[in-house]
């Protein structure tokens, strides 16, 4: 018998069904916008500036690339999150490197997010 008895002891990141599919949902988001954004640059005509504000000058691609910005956040978040977890064991500079990936990740999408609403 062990110490623990019929306890389980979890350490590290928080492996799970959510925190997998949350990955694969927002990685297939990240995917198909790329898609869509390709099919945009293929068709005929041009690549400049005009182009490509009026890709995201529609509502409809607005909003699917506000979402995607979204789920890049959350999907850098569950990734580097994970890695903190795993690798860094002192847990002062885990909750400071956990700080700083959110502010940054904040920072970057707000950015993001002012970028894609002055199209």
């Amino acid at each position: 018998m062990s110490t623990y008895g019929n306890k389980r002891l979890v350490t590290g990141a928080r492996y799970g069904l959510r925190d997998w599919l949350a990955q694969r949902i927002t990685g297939a988001l990240m995917a198909l916008f790329t898609v869509v954004v390709l099919v945009q640059m293929l068709l005929p005509g041009a690549i400049g500036y005009d182009r490509w504000a009026g890709i995201f000058a529609a509502q409809w691609m607005k909003v699917l690339t506000f979402t995607v910005i979204l789920s890049l956040a959350y999907h850098a978040w569950v990734g580097v999150r994970d890695i903190w977890m795993d690798y860094v064991k002192p847990v002062g500079i885990r909750l400071t490197l956990h700080v700083f990936t959110l502010v940054w990740l904040v920072g970057c999408t707000g950015w993001a997010l002012q970028v894609l609403w002055r199209l």
